[in-house]
């Protein structure tokens, strides 16, 4: 039996929160922390009595101090970091003051760049080996099922991997002309940053969605999916060894596209501070302030997920390919916990993550991403917990 305290309370924290509270039997109790504590209460109310106890805090995840004084008076076997990336430092921090186990589902990036890597986190590796607890990175999808796959596609299908082309398709659609499945603010300094994938150990930079490829995806159908740069490259081109490319690719319809050229034209979407009226604004956060807010599309998005990855390398001396993925559907995820797929695709992972390292499966004291962990349990829970993979062994390639 575990505690485990929840920092966020967002689309991904609702659905973490709701399969901790379905898994009971390993977290017994829960704390939801946020700098709104309504939001906190709104999730308690619509779960309590349900097996675990559920408490509610409120906390200002960028104060170091605070966090230690609500750690120190909830004592949690874990802290999952699910607020925005630009406080994962702040956590760990404070993870490390007292000695808590931590998770989190992305690498942290400054808030005044847009820069997705994981050198600050991984510096912390010797602070937690000393201090004897596991810092689990990115036990999101992508980041997070991704390193999973991988790690299974190399335990169990391969002696090496060469070639991995990480597949993430969004086939729902929520009828606004233009909205994000996710944090608007994160989404958007995702997309409009440069393309970047790993070829024969260096880093090869492209122009935001300059290389395009139509995949047809199963129960979708085929899209226009773009390569971008994504964090979980950084991690599985040092973890996988032999690896000779690896590329992450997501899919946009035109709408989405189109919308998102002209707010860059027009500096909607610059995190440069302007003058407004007087008062210091950043553009993005002002245009996060007016798109729908994420979780509001729950109700309204309807159509499937299928985020994979194909594998390409050699076993017993044999060229071989193996494809693993994962089909969701926005409808049966937001009736089940009230929210669409792309929260329920991270939020699931993120207390499956927290499950293996409080029962002792993935605890190992320092910072690791989901990879460096022996798969199978993760890969059992996935059925297990929502997210049943398919697998196939003669898949479309991309070229």
């Amino acid at each position: 039996m575990a505690k485990a305290l929840i920092i966020g309370a967002g689309g991904v924290a609702s659905v973490a929160v709701h399969k901790c509270v379905q898994n009971s039997e390993v977290f017994e109790e829960i704390c939801i922390a946020s700098r709104t504590k309504s939001k906190c209460d709104d999730l308690k109310a619509k779960l309590d009595g349900q097996g675990t106890k559920i408490t509610t805090a409120q906390v200002d995840a960028d104060n170091v101090e605070e966090l230690i004084a609500l750690i120190n008076e909830v004592k949690p076997d874990i802290v999952m970091n699910l607020a925005l990336p630009y406080q994962d430092l702040t956590i760990m921090d404070a993870c490390l003051a007292t000695k808590t186990h931590y998770m989190d589902t992305a690498n942290y990036e400054p808030e005044d760049t847009a820069k997705f890597e994981y050198k600050w986190q991984w510096e912390y590796h010797e602070r937690f080996k000393e201090a004897g607890i596991t810092a689990l990175l990115g036990s999101g999808f992508d980041p997070g099922v991704t390193g999973v796959f991988t790690a299974h596609a190399l335990k169990h299908h391969f002696d090496e991997i060469e070639y991995i082309d990480i597949l993430d398709c969004n086939g729902g659609d929520h009828g606004y002309p233009f909205a994000t499945n996710f944090n608007p603010e994160i989404n958007i300094r995702e997309v409009s940053a440069n393309g970047r994938y790993w070829k024969e150990g260096e880093w090869i930079e492209t122009k935001p969605m300059e290389i395009k490829r139509v995949y047809n995806f199963e129960e979708v159908g085929e899209k226009d999916m773009y390569l971008l740069y994504h964090e979980e490259l950084e991690s599985l081109a040092k973890n996988v060894p032999g690896l000779k490319q690896i590329r992450f690719f997501m899919t946009f319809g035109q709408s989405y596209l189109t919308h998102l050229q002209c707010l860059e034209n027009v500096g909607m979407t610059s995190i440069e501070p302007i003058i407004f009226e007087g008062k210091e604004i950043i553009p993005l956060q002002f245009l996060k302030a007016v798109l729908p807010d994420p979780a509001s599309l729950g109700p309204r998005t309807k159509g499937k997920t299928n985020i994979g990855c194909i594998f390409r390398g050699k076993k017993d001396g044999q060229d071989k390919t193996y494809y693993v993925y994962n089909i969701c559907d926005h409808e049966a995820c937001y009736a089940e916990v009230g929210s669409q797929a792309v929260s329920y695709t991270t939020g699931v992972p993120a207390m499956i993550g927290a499950m293996l390292v409080v029962n002792g499966e993935w605890n190992k004291p320092g910072v690791y991403n989901v990879e460096e962990f022996n798969p199978d349990p993760y890969m059992d829970a996935l059925n297990k917990w929502g997210l049943p993979w398919k697998e196939s062994f003669n898949p479309e390639l991309v070229d």
